[in-house]
């Protein structure tokens, strides 16, 4: 009998799909979870009797707790993710213990992803009703940090002590065109690959460790499709498959360009640039899968839906590069897997290149209106930088976490209580160790990346994987011309 998924889960918005690999659930977890309840809020609504009694529901539905100290500072804190908030709800009391001449009070309040957006833009482009502190999802932040000279607090001198172990790729997504740093982010999403050991070695009639020492010497794309050729050579079955390819998610083409340093936005220097040798060297080799039987197309057009889930579930697929983030999709979602994934590093098209990329993302600020912004600040940088902090990102969230000093400590990253360490065959951080935090690229987040992830999500992937005799290059001037008349 099939494994079957317990839930129905993770319908994303638009807004959170675009930025999350156009598929839903690129900014994490929690950050899917959040879409999801963004949508039920706007099912709710839609039944209301009348205006009057939706504002009645929606404010019912807000999540407010408020934790710390009663006496010492207050601030307020606004998020779409309430484990998020419970994350500074206990950073409070951990701070207070270690700092009683600076006691704060924090009350978190989880507003839907669309709402909060909303509202932290209104209040502070208005110059009034902005909390001190805010979580900013990596896709809005854009728009967020446009008003950088008057509305949010820069964070350098607050993340200095850290900022020597942070990895930079992470810090620069949430970084101003005047170098400066505005957000604190939560964790790397570093992209790895999970490969699927135990169904591998029953195909292809070898023990786990002979899988993964061939595992292990998957240096190169030319590397991975050789080992992919022999796992369907042994497995004989049209219907089991090596990978699966996206048409509403870009995360394979963030990889690509990452490898070989390329960025399609243009950064804050513009204009973007979409027609790009790795991204065409990626589709083409996803193409020539396609045409092989090596890669189906991932159901529903993502692996980070419902279906991608019981694809993997039914074993049609055994490998797929993926944000470290997706660990938790495996214990939530897929528990019955324990004990059979494995996680690795990229495969890279040439020697030498970067074998990551970040994906995804929530970045925290601190606003300009703030009454104690060098106190705000201070906390901030703390709960999301310092070792107690990233302890519990780690626990709580399950994130993998941008300070790289934490990374090869033994009771962080060896702590078998964990449930990310007890469910896959090894270490998750031994993978990121191993991986190096300069090793790690980013693509930048700007203005214009909605655009190009739309179209590319709407448009370019479906041509050109749907139909794997389209030209990549039509299809790439097509993407060109689409974005240049938005800039």
């Amino acid at each position: 009998m099939k494994k079957r998924l317990l839930s129905v889960i993770l319908s994303a918005t638009m807004t959170a799909a675009l930025l999350a690999g156009c598929g839903g659930g690129a900014a994490g977890a929690a950050d899917a979870s959040s879409a999801d309840q963004a949508e039920e809020t706007a099912g709710e609504t839609e039944e209301a009797a009348d205006e009057t009694e939706e504002a009645a529901e929606t404010a019912e539905e807000i999540p407010t707790s408020t934790f710390g100290d009663a006496s010492g500072t207050h601030l307020e804190m606004w998020t779409f993710v309430e484990l998020h908030g419970q994350h500074y709800g206990k950073m409070a009391e951990i701070w207070n213990e270690q700092h009683p001449d600076e006691k704060i009070e924090i009350t978190c309040t989880t507003y839907p992803y669309g709402d909060m957006h909303t509202k932290l833009l209104t209040s502070l482009e208005a110059g009034t009703g902005a909390p001190d502190i805010c979580d900013v999802e990596v896709g809005q932040y854009p728009n967020v940090v446009a008003g950088l000279d008057k509305w949010l607090v820069p964070l350098d001198d607050y993340a200095a002590e850290y900022m020597a172990t942070m990895v930079p790729a992470r810090m620069q997504t949430y970084q101003g065109e005047d170098g400066h740093y505005y957000g604190a982010p939560y964790h790397v999403g570093a992209t790895t690959m999970y490969y699927n050991v135990a169904a591998m070695a029953e195909a292809m009639g070898l023990s786990n460790e002979e899988v993964i020492a061939k595992i292990d010497k998957v240096v190169t794309w030319a590397d991975y499709q050789a080992l992919g050729e022999e796992y369907k050579a042994a497995i004989n079955d049209d219907s089991k498959y090596w990978t699966s390819v996206d048409t509403g998610g870009t995360d394979w083409l963030w990889l690509a360009m990452a490898e070989y340093g390329d960025d399609w936005t243009g950064g804050f220097e513009g204009p973007a640039n979409c027609v790009l040798d790795s991204v065409k060297e990626m589709l083409t080799m996803q193409q020539s899968w396609l045409k092989s039987g090596l890669a189906e197309i991932s159901p529903d057009g993502h692996i980070d839906l419902e279906a991608g889930f019981q694809n993997i579930l039914d074993h049609n697929i055994v490998s797929f590069p993926k944000a470290m983030w997706y660990m938790s999709r495996f214990t939530n979602y897929m528990p019955d897997e324990k004990g059979n994934w494995y996680i690795a590093k990229c495969p890279v098209f040439k020697e030498g290149q970067k074998c990551s990329v970040g994906i995804g993302g929530t970045g925290t600020v601190v606003t300009q209106q703030s009454q104690s912004p060098d106190l705000a600040a201070k906390f901030l940088c703390w709960a999301k930088m310092s070792d107690e902090g990233e302890q519990n990102i780690w626990d709580t969230l399950g994130f993998d976490v941008c300070n790289a000093a934490v990374w090869d400590k033994d009771s962080f990253a060896h702590d078998d209580n964990n449930q990310f360490n007890q469910f896959f065959i090894n270490y998750p951080y031994d993978v990121l160790s191993a991986i190096g935090m300069d090793n790690i690229g980013k693509i930048s987040v700007v203005a214009i990346s909605p655009t190009i992830n739309e179209y590319v999500c709407t448009t370019t992937l479906n041509e050109v994987l749907e139909d794997p005799d389209y030209s990549i290059d039509d299809a790439l001037k097509e993407l060109q011309d689409a974005v240049d008349m938005e800039q």
